[in-house]
């Protein structure tokens, strides 16, 4: 058996020759690059990636997998600097662009901001984070909320995006999607969740809980410990359970909400954090008709989407791998209508100042069917 310091010697070899080919291969690509550019091709050529990956493989006996893995790699790399020195003429550079022009150094905190709910709803709350001085009007659905952005009632709306226990609001990333609106801030608040019922009323009285389907979710274990007899219905907001149980005529009834609306409407905590998990928190953003990048933005959210096949979630992680880029947030989703087409939910921590983002937002942009840039932002 060789010694280490042997094979070390030796691996260090055979890592300059690495280098020295590696090198030579990215100064061809950088060549490809040129001629696709003069003969207005694409970039991504599958055809020719599918016959490299294949001889891969088919020559490296049991250590195919691994071959096939490393030359996927240096293929992504190829097409990751091809990307930079091509860069230009994608949708999605014109947006951020246009964003970039329209921020300012600092986000204001003034402004009218539509929120889904009443007084006391912790969009509410997320409201006064945001903007501390805004002017609120509440709507009662999240499509009012975009709604009343559209039409120029509000310069700004805010919503929920995520909760830590009950996940993402799907139905918002939708309307983003759908209104090609734009995130301009984020902001995440700890929810607390309390059963109010009338003074007076003891937990066995109950008969009915009133609250929105994203708290219900986040309390399903208290929930559930109250047994069949106690019916659970879903209505537009916490704020809007609490004003509807103290403006009832019956005692039967109780409301999921949130500490400060007990003393705003007068009700009595029969049980305090009944939420599952502690640390519950929300993500709330606040959102533009037209794209805008403030100064200090370093929080990037998209939607991707792609086939659900081998290699599409990878092909989208090795764009970020290669560059550096770290992710803080992947989930997925079925695209409603469409079989075997998939929605990403990606967050990034980044900025599309830094070197290499904006050539790999361009990258996913020329790569997939849909890349909806979502914003880039600050979280406070």
């Amino acid at each position: 058996m060789k010694d280490i310091s042997e094979l070390r010697s030796r691996i260090n070899e055979i890592n300059e020759q690495i280098l020295d080919l590696f090198l030579e291969r990215m100064g061809l690509a950088e060549e490809v690059a040129a001629y696709k550019k003069a003969n207005n091709k694409p970039i991504l050529d599958p055809a020719r990636e599918r016959e490299i990956l294949a001889w891969a493989e088919k020559h490296s006996g049991e250590l195919g997998v691994y071959s096939y893995s490393l030359f996927a790699t240096l293929m992504e790399l190829s097409r990751a600097r091809q990307g930079e020195l091509l860069s230009g003429g994608t949708a999605i550079r014109e947006r951020i662009e246009k964003a970039l022009a329209a921020g300012g150094e600092v986000f204001p905190r003034t402004g009218t901001v539509a929120c889904q709910g009443v007084e006391g709803a912790n969009s509410q709350a997320a409201c006064d984070k945001l903007l501390p001085r805004g002017e609120i009007v509440y709507v009662k659905t999240f499509e009012a909320v975009f709604d009343a952005v559209e039409s120029g009632l509000c310069k700004f709306g805010v919503l929920p995006l995520e909760n830590s226990t009950a996940g993402s609001v799907r139905s918002v990333y939708q309307l983003l999607k759908k209104k090609q609106f734009s995130i301009v801030r984020g902001t995440q608040l700890c929810i607390r969740h309390e059963l109010l019922v009338k003074p007076g009323i003891k937990l066995s009285e109950v008969k009915e809980i009133y609250s929105h389907e994203q708290a219900i979710a986040q309390c399903g274990r208290f929930l559930t410990s109250l047994g069949n007899t106690v019916k659970i219905i879903p209505c537009s907001n916490t704020a809007a359970a609490a004003r509807m149980v103290a403006e009832s005529d019956r005692r039967d009834c109780a409301a999921i909400s949130s500490p400060q609306c007990a003393s705003l409407y007068g009700l009595e905590v029969l049980g305090e954090d009944i939420q599952d998990n502690a640390n519950n928190y929300t993500r709330f953003i606040c959102i533009t008709k037209d794209p805008v990048i403030y100064e200090g933005a370093d929080h990037i959210s998209l939607m991707i989407s792609c086939d659900n096949k081998p290699g599409a979630l990878y092909s989208i992680l090795s764009k970020l791998s290669v560059r550096g880029i770290n992710m803080s947030k992947l989930e997925s989703s079925p695209v409603e209508g469409r079989d075997f087409l998939f929605d990403f939910f990606v967050d990034l921590d980044a900025s599309v100042k830094e070197p290499g983002v904006m050539a790999m937002l361009e990258d996913l942009d020329r790569s997939y069917e849909g890349v909806h840039f979502l914003g880039c932002y600050s979280m406070v």
